[in-house]
């Protein structure tokens, strides 16, 4: 059995789900678990549509401009309104028609969730159409989470307690198709598990139903050493260790979510980034053999970076009850740390730019610490370089931050 992944770009129109369903063909021997996200650009929009909801502004537009693109391509891939496709829009009108969720991270994922709903439900209905026998599951029913909504940690005993049905399932069916990026939350609520979280939900059920791999079908020929929309030169990554991608994962390569593959090497299930456009390419093979990692240099840039620096009040050393105080306040805001540094007297972080929970953690620190910060900063990570690289592709720029390793260099940016 393998597992599939197809994202937003795969599935964003008519003709992409028809060659979603041609890609599968290609399989027809094997069993089949296909991880689907929502469609194009429909994540966008609900949460556009959640604003509006949340705010108590009128939704009606908002709402409009993703009934209607469902139903047109409900329309020209089936010729009418799938069944399923029907009971998730009815699941987010119910939703917008409600109070508004006062916990905006909780009604975020009641409301984004339901881009999954509908793309499964429509490629579902269509491979039925071709004549497979399909399932539709609803992740909800096998991935459990806690209550830390917008990036849900996965409850493993009782997921794979759950998966047992779905191992039953695949008994009598050619091909399940299942939501990417949701799951249930402890208190039952829907929950989703993070930015590009399709990639972790298809390493989940491969872990709980034991795949023979995993495919993830992009738009790009494989993971590449950079984006080449900022590198022309940049080259595919044909085979690299789990190790390897982990950290690429961590300092910020676009391609695969940072934790989709430790479920993947606890069991040495291979993952595979092919492409969608042309599925012949081999792609990129994700391993357990290190022995290719050092041999091309990789770069990742990350954009829109915030560099914050924390000073307690009265002067006093940084020291372990102070930084353990502020991990606390950083779990309280849902903040990840992209890099971290300190001195004497003051810890310093780079983080992704959201403002809202940014201004959570100020008011969480404004007691005891004074709180600097640099906007519009970028984090360069490059791995497997050396001191020339560096030189050139800082150049211009003033650093704040530098750190050097053995195999990475990691540079704040201005």
């Amino acid at each position: 059995m393998k597992v599939f992944k197809f994202g937003g770009a795969s599935v964003k129109d008519a003709s992409a789900i028809r060659n979603v369903a041609e890609v599968l063909q290609r399989y027809d021997k094997d069993k089949r678990v296909v991880v689907v996200s929502a469609m194009g650009k429909t994540t966008n929009a609900l949460e556009v549509l959640h604003g509006d909801w949340y705010l108590g502004r009128s939704t009606e537009s908002a709402w409009q401009t993703v009934y209607n693109y469902h139903l047109q391509m409900s329309d020209e891939v089936l010729g009418y309104m799938a069944p399923a496709l029907k009971t998730a829009l009815n699941e987010l009108k119910d939703i917008i028609d409600s109070k508004p969720e006062p916990d905006f991270d909780k009604g975020y994922d009641a409301v984004v969730a339901c881009g999954e709903l509908m793309s499964t439900a429509l490629v579902a209905e269509y491979l039925e159409f071709l004549g497979k026998k399909v399932f539709l599951a609803n992740a909800r029913n096998f991935i459990h989470t806690n209550n830390q909504y917008r990036e849900g940690k996965v409850d493993w005993s009782k997921s794979a307690q759950s998966s047992v049905a779905l191992k039953n399932e695949m008994e009598t069916s050619d091909i399940i198709v299942v939501q990417g990026f949701i799951g249930l939350s402890e208190e039952g609520k829907t929950i989703t598990l993070g930015r590009e979280g399709s990639d972790f939900t298809a390493a989940i059920l491969a872990f709980l139903l034991e795949a023979e791999s995993v495919t993830i079908w992009k738009d790009v020929p494989g993971m590449m050493n950079a984006d080449p929309r900022r590198f022309p030169n940049a080259v595919i990554l044909k085979k690299i260790s789990y190790r390897e991608a982990i950290e690429l994962a961590y300092f910020g390569a676009s391609v695969i979510h940072p934790k989709t593959i430790k479920p993947l090497q606890n069991k040495n299930i291979p993952l595979y980034v092919k492409s969608f456009i042309r599925p012949d390419e081999s792609g990129t093979v994700i391993q357990n053999e290190m022995k290719w990692d050092h041999l091309i240099t990789g770069f990742i840039f990350k954009e829109d970076q915030v560099l914050i620096s924390i000073t307690p009040r009265d002067f006093s050393f940084v020291v372990e009850e102070n930084l353990m105080e502020i991990f606390e306040f950083l779990a309280e805001s849902s903040i990840r740390i992209n890099l971290m540094e300190n001195s004497a007297i003051s810890f310093s972080i780079c983080v992704d730019n959201n403002q809202r929970r940014i201004n959570h953690l100020r008011e969480l620190l404004s007691e005891q610490y004074e709180v600097r910060y640099n906007e519009k900063v970028s984090l360069l990570t490059i791995r497997h370089g050396n001191q020339s690289t560096i030189e050139d592709l800082t150049r211009g720029h003033e650093i704040l931050i530098e750190q050097l390793s053995r195999s990475t260099a990691r540079l704040v940016l201005r």
